[in-house]
Parts: C-alpha cells; sequence; structure tokens
C-alpha cells in the first residue's frame, strides 16, 4: 500500500487530457450508448461487516499484546471507519483500541464533515488551530488506560504522526500495527470478494468492447482514454487504463515515447477500475494484425507461466513459492535467470483488494503462507528489451479447494481477451 502515486497511476493520469478531446469522444459516443451501468447490484460493505472487523482487529491486538492501533487517513481508515478522508499537514486519525469503541481525532472544523462519512459507533475528539492533535490522541490512550501498552502503528502512517505521539507519550512503546492490519486486510470476506469481482466484470466488459475498437495510428493515451469512458460507462470508477505498444510493451510500465498503432505490433494493456472501493487488474496482450512466430512463442510461454504460477498455489504454501515456480519454469525455457531480461524482471504477482497493492507479494523469499481469502494477481510477464513484451494478468483468491480466477485467462494471441 502506497501513499504516493505509482508510476504506472502516473501514466494513466497522463492519458486524461484525452477524455477531453471532442473528436475522440465523438466518436465513441454511438458505441458507448449501448453500455450500461453492471455494478448497480453491487452490496456495499455493511455495518455487520465492519463490527466484525474492529472484534477481529481487537482479538488480534490481545494476542499480539498491542493496547491500541494508529491509522491514519486511506484505505486502511476506510475499512474500519468508513471515514474517507485525504491525508494533509492536518492530522486526522482513527485509533483503535483493544476494547471499546474507536475514537476518531480531527480538526474542530472538520467535526461536522467527520459524522458525514464515519460508519460505525466511535468517539470524536477534536483538536484546534493553535494545539497539538497528537497530544489529544495521548489523552485518549490515557483516558481508556493504555498509555503504558504497545501502541500500534499501521505501516503508511507519516512519520510526524509517529513522532508526535512518541513526544507526547514519551515512555510509550511503538510498535508495527502490521500484525493487526495486515492480519485483518489480507484476508478477504466474501462481501469483499463479491465486490471485486464486480469490478473484474467492469474490467473485462470494457475490454471486449474496446478490443475491435483499437485501430492502426492510435497512441497508447488515446486506447487508454476509451478503455476509461468505457469504464465509467459499465458502473466503475478507473484506476489505470494503460496501453504499451510496440517496443514500450517490454518495458512493464513503458516509456516516454509516444508509440502507435501498427501491423505486427503488440499491445499490451493493463486496466483496473474500483467499484464500492474495491479494484480489479486485468493485464491482456494482443498483435494487431499479424503476429510473428516469436510473439505467438513468447505469448504462449507467459500463458503457460500463468497456469504454473496457478499450481503452485496451495494453502499453506509460502507465498514466494509461487514467484520461485514460475522462474524456474522460465530459466529451464532459456530465459533470466532470476530477474534478468530477456525474461520475468519483476515479481509474479501481488495482493490486491481495496488498493491496487496490497501485501504480501508473490516475489522470491516471502514466507507469508497462504490462506483461504487471500487475493493476489498472477502476471508472469516476459519481457525482450528492444523488441516486445506479454503480460497476461488474472487476479485470483485462495480457497481451501485452491485458487478461483476473478477473470479467466484468455485461451490464445488470436482470442486475447477471454
Amino acid at each position: 500500500m502506497q501513499t504516493l502515486l505509482s508510476r504506472r497511476a502516473l501514466i494513466a493520469a497522463a492519458a486524461l487530457p484525452f477524455l477531453v478531446r471532442p473528436g475522440l469522444l465523438r466518436a465513441a459516443e454511438p458505441d458507448l450508448s449501448a453500455l450500461r451501468d453492471i455494478t448497480t447490484g453491487a452490496v456495499p460493505i455493511d455495518a455487520a461487516e465492519r463490527a466484525r472487523r474492529l472484534a477481529r482487529a481487537q482479538s488480534l491486538m490481545k494476542a499480539n499484546g498491542i493496547g491500541a492501533v494508529l491509522i491514519e487517513p486511506g484505505s486502511s481508515m476506510v475499512y474500519f471507519t468508513g471515514v474517507r478522508w485525504g491525508r494533509s499537514e492536518r492530522l486526522t486519525a482513527a485509533i483503535l483500541p483493544v476494547e471499546g469503541e474507536p475514537c476518531i481525532v480531527t480538526p474542530f472544523f472538520e467535526e461536522p464533515s467527520m459524522h458525514e462519512t464515519l460508519s460505525v459507533p466511535a468517539e470524536v475528539r477534536v483538536w484546534q488551530e493553535d494545539q497539538n492533535p497528537l497530544a489529544v490522541v495521548a489523552g485518549f490512550l490515557r483516558d481508556r488506560k493504555l498509555a503504558s501498552r504497545p501502541v500500534g502503528i499501521e505501516e503508511t502512517a507519516r512519520f510526524f504522526a509517529f513522532d508526535g505521539l512518541q513526544r507526547a507519550l514519551p515512555d510509550a512503546r511503538l510498535v508495527s500495527a502490521n500484525p493487526v492490519v495486515r492480519g485483518c486486510r489480507m484476508i478477504k470476506t466474501p462481501a469483499e470478494i463479491a465486490l471485486m469481482q464486480v469490478a473484474t466484470d467492469v474490467t473485462m466488459a470494457a475490454y471486449r468492447w474496446l478490443h475491435p475498437r483499437v485501430e492502426a495510428g492510435m497512441t497508447g493515451a488515446e486506447i487508454g482514454a476509451l478503455m476509461s469512458a468505457a469504464t465509467r460507462k459499465l458502473g466503475g470508477a478507473p484506476e489505470f487504463s494503460m496501453a504499451l505498444i510496440g517496443e514500450a510493451s517490454a518495458y512493464p510500465h513503458g516509456s516516454k515515447q509516444v508509440h502507435r498503432v501498427a501491423d505486427g505490433q503488440v499491445v499490451l494493456m493493463d486496466c483496473g477500475c474500483t467499484v464500492q472501493g474495491y479494484q480489479s487488474d486485468v493485464s491482456r496482450s494482443w498483435v494487431h494484425g499479424t503476429a510473428t512466430t516469436e510473439q505467438r512463442k513468447v505469448w504462449d510461454m507467459v500463458a503457460k507461466g500463468q497456469q504454473v504460477a496457478r499450481g503452485a498455489a496451495r494453502i499453506g504454501a509460502p507465498a514466494g513459492g509461487i514467484d520461485d515456480a514460475v522462474r524456474r519454469f522460465y530459466t529451464a525455457q532459456g530465459y533470466g535467470p532470476d530477474y534478468r531480461l530477456p525474461g520475468l524482471s519483476h515479481r509474479t504477482g501481488h495482493g490486491i483488494g481495496m488498493d491496487g497493492h496490497e501485501p504480501v507479494n508473490l516475489v522470491r523469499g516471502e514466507a507469508t503462507p497462504l490462506a483461504p481469502g487471500m487475493c493476489f494477481s498472477n502476471e508472469p510477464g516476459l519481457y525482450l528489451p528492444g523488441k516486445f513484451g506479454i503480460r497476461l494478468e488474472d487476479c485470483f483468491h485462495m480457497t481451501e479447494a485452491g485458487p478461483i480466477w476473478f477473470s479467466t485467462p484468455p485461451r490464445s494471441i488470436d482470442a486475447p481477451i477471454g
């Protein structure tokens, strides 16, 4: 989980100006008019689910000897409290105590807005502009008799929050909240999985609409803009709609060079959206026009790599073992070894849920055992610098019976969407 925009997000943002190009929108309007919102049946996370989350967090706090957890605005705050808030120099924080209701600390003038988004029973404590907000946090912990117990800090919290709380409670021991926050968020419930499925359905429907409309001469930004437009019409909020063409596809997040679609060029797309706060992430690669023998070989190898990864996803196995299995397979085919090129230069997959990238990753050395409810991307791409790259990405969730796809991998380079 990241507090800064990823390179992929920046690339996607660069395509936004194309959404206001009149000619492009006029060309898309007749096709978009046939698309309908397919998210109307999506069921948002309810109060009962949030109550279970807090109970789970408090159980994990007790098991790990943590008295409270401090969380800044972001997906973890939404997860536990429903509060959707931006980060600024003015601290707003949620404090989850090991027992009892949470507390929200926020500027005095923000309190009315805070109550509009707060979705759980919680105490709200405010601070004035001339006050220290971390002293207010410390006051809550003292009042709950938690100031002498370890306080967990959510991993994306900024240093000034950590440092300020340490100064306000100099005798307190501040520790990582990962055993609590990750312990909750890494295991998705059926309600969460259902929302991720709807988000994936939107992305796949947008791909099916887009693919036959990609034409020679289009740039990656123009293709991405059309994908985002279709995603919105289908009911999703686009997170990224990246399209890499030709040689740019050899670099997982593209290049600054502008490439245009032409016969024989690879088009690699990486797209995702959000529905009710939960994300999709699907990559597809195809060749515009006629594919070469080498392009077909690499595409087929990546498709096999996805199946190798899926076969290694077993309950109780270390998450890193999936990456190991893929690299053994690719090395035997002459790619790599390890992270070298031509080959697979990035991890095989990442966790996904409310954030596009969540702990833990399918990467060498990751010892976290796979458990039911964990959700990951499966994207063992192959990249040939100076030529092209192929990435197929489908997400899955773990069950006792094995992994289940959110989207079905495509059959062949001639039927690349699936």
